[in-house]
């Protein structure tokens, strides 16, 4: 035994030896490499003063350019600088994906231990000085002063390339009350908000545009400057996994939120105290064949089988185009049946270019998805309809399509390539490369990138975080109330399964006892089918929508007990007929807080929300409907709209 334990010993002794020479050989690999980028660039661009005019000398030669003067029309500015670029630099621009920051604010120069994500993703300086790239996309919350360090530090890297053209920052959304994978980043220090979808449920086109005015503050003290977001996408297909970031399925009321999102966010026109919209996914994503997400290749069929594809623009032709979004996202999917072509949305120049270019005359930025051409550790590649093609064929094609933008690629060598063997214009990358440029000048990265990072005042707005506590409750919605359950009175003792118990006692006496409780209140979510096949699949809730027999007798067995009022958190429309008919109250939450239910519940304020979408009454009403249209689910449960008050 002794013996053994001695080997064992030795053995883990040898292992924690290589552990430390291969972490010696790993850090000292990435801090070669970082040095080796470092050496590609030059000093930071200074300050020079001309005629009493101040200025940032971004290339560095001593002279007030065209392109660095806020005084020009910004036109000439982006013709000066286009003229000054080389294609190395065109090339990086017209690409955008994931970066990385340390905990501190510090450059991501090596992965961060304890964010797996890190590991996947190419550092900092080596997408800025050897790449050439200025879009980055973060996934990351730290801290409001680490995030604005990044930014600042960042800005300083990209002002010491050639021409010190600026970082654009990017983000989805982050405002969600309710940690929500797959549809927001959860940022503890920004004011707490409810879904899309319960901005849906109240329908008010002023609060939704005060919210992207107040999400704009935050963002913009932060360095991000463009909102990877709305989603104009149509909730017709119920077992969709993204209907959670959508405004619901009535494409009216899609579009109104959605301009006045954009509004928010925006402003009337694009300035330097804006941020940008990148609106998506044109020409709208949510007719899903059979509900599976065209980001994995099972799901890579949009169909119209009650030939509806019209509908699914109505949110950008009366919503996003009006309000003028600067920049637009295809989806994923295949639009079956309706073009030449049986190719994925960014590969389909009828729609890029004779739908959203010639048609409805958008002349912004089209951004592919993210991961159209490469395969990623998360995920293949959606090249749905041209998996037969290279990388270089497949950019090429979605250039040709008329997008301007990769998303979630950092590949600037396939256009180069592509020019250089004269497949590509460069007078073809040029236009790309203006649309691309004319919002960083309108943001007034160009002048001035850079941040506070003491303003910690925009995170302790005490207006901001009343405005999304407002949303939260408005947005929810009542379902049922038999006998008048709701509200509860004071002194009640219940037992709670799925809300926060500490929260929960505020309001009232909890019991571990099912049997010594007065009430149950039981909080549940939208069922789905697990997945694992590829990574990204555990942050889309997809499948089924229903709970298992098991999980309905559970619940079902409780309400029976007692008085039980159910809150679903609906991020797709879940078929709950047994629960419904069991439970006395009913309530549909879109991600508010656990504290806000319970307001509710105690009727410290009155619900008023209406359904953004049908529930169904059945699986197979859901297997019924098509996927291009609107609440058309036979006898539902509870229709589009529905919502009641006490």
């Amino acid at each position: 035994m002794k013996k053994t334990l001695k080997i064992l010993g030795y053995a883990l002794g040898g292992l924690a030896v290589i552990a430390l020479i291969a972490g010696i050989f790993l850090t000292i690999k990435w801090r070669r490499a970082a040095n080796a980028n470092m050496k590609l660039l030059g000093d930071p661009a200074p300050t020079l003063v001309q005629n009493g005019y101040q200025y940032r000398d971004l290339n560095k030669n001593g002279q007030l350019d065209v392109y660095e003067d806020s005084r020009k029309p910004i036109q000439d500015r982006i013709n000066d600088l286009t003229r000054q670029m080389n294609l190395e630099e065109k090339a990086g621009l017209m690409f955008i994906t994931m970066a990385g920051m340390n905990k501190d604010g510090s450059l991501q120069e090596k992965p961060v231990p304890g964010e797996p994500i890190t590991f996947f993703l190419e550092t900092n300086s080596t997408m800025i000085a050897k790449k050439k790239m200025n879009h980055f996309n973060i996934i990351q919350s730290t801290t409001p002063r680490a995030m604005a360090t990044w930014n600042n530090t960042i800005q300083k890297l990209a002002e010491r390339t050639r021409l010190g053209i600026p970082i654009t920052i990017a983000t989805d959304p982050r405002h969600s009350a309710h940690e929500n994978a797959g549809a927001s980043i959860p940022t503890d220090f920004f004011s707490k908000w409810c879904s899309p979808l319960g901005f849906a449920a109240i329908g008010d086109t002023i609060l939704m545009r005060e919210f992207g005015d107040i999400a704009r503050q935050e963002y913009k003290a932060l360095g991000i400057r463009l909102a990877l977001s709305p989603m104009a996408d149509l909730a017709t297909e119920p077992r969709w996994g993204r209907i959670n970031g959508t405004f619901g399925e009535d494409a009216a009321l899609s579009a109104r939120m959605t301009k006045a999102y954009v509004l928010g966010f925006q402003g009337d026109s694009l300035t330097n105290t804006s941020v940008a919209c990148m609106t998506k996914h044109f020409s709208g994503g949510g007719p899903q064949e059979d509900g599976e997400d065209a980001h994995f290749p099972y799901g890579k069929n949009q169909v119209y089988p009650g030939n509806n594809f019209d509908y699914h623009i109505i949110p950008f032709e009366e919503g996003a185009f009006p309000a003028r979004t600067a920049q637009i996202m295809p989806y994923y999917g295949i639009p079956v049946g309706q073009t030449n072509e049986e190719v994925g949305f960014g590969y389909n120049k009828e729609i890029i270019t004779g739908l959203l270019r010639e048609k409805y005359g958008f002349d912004g930025v089209v951004c592919s998805d993210w991961g159209l051409v490469s395969d990623s550790p998360v995920k293949p590649a959606a090249a749905h309809g041209v998996e037969h093609l290279s990388a270089v064929e497949r950019a090429a094609k979605i250039l040709d399509a008329g997008c301007d933008m990769f998303g979630g690629e950092a590949s600037p060598q396939w256009i180069v390539e592509l020019v250089q063997s004269g497949k590509i214009a460069e007078e073809k990358i040029d236009v790309s490369v203006k649309r691309i440029l004319r919002d960083k000048f309108r943001l007034g990265l160009f002048d001035d990138p850079y941040v506070d990072v003491d303003n910690s005042a925009v995170y302790e707005n005490e207006v901001f975080r009343q405005k999304g506590r407002e949303a939260q409750r408005r947005s929810m919605v009542l379902l049922k109330n038999d006998n008048n359950i709701l509200p509860l009175k004071e002194g009640v003792k219940l037992y709670v399964e799925g809300i926060n118990e500490e929260t929960a006692a505020q309001f009232s006496t909890l019991v571990s006892d099912v049997s010594e409780a007065d009430y149950v209140i039981l909080k549940l979510r939208t069922p789905y089918d697990p997945r694992d096949q590829y990574m990204l699949e555990q942050f889309f809730n997809q499948g089924r929508l229903t709970f298992s027999e098991e999980e309905v007798s559970k619940y079902v067995g409780l309400m029976q007990t007692k008085p039980t009022i159910t809150v679903m958190n609906l991020e797709r429309p879940a078929v709950i007929p047994e629960i419904n008919g069991a439970t006395q109250g009913l309530i549909a939450d879109f991600d508010s807080s656990d504290e806000v239910i319970m307001e509710l519940i105690f009727g410290q304020f009155k619900p008023s929300g209406k359904m953004p979408f049908e529930l169904p009454s059945s699986v197979e009403a859901v297997e019924a409907q098509k996927e291009d249209v609107p609440y058309d689910s036979k006898d539902p449960l509870y229709p589009f709209g529905y919502g009641i008050s006490f």
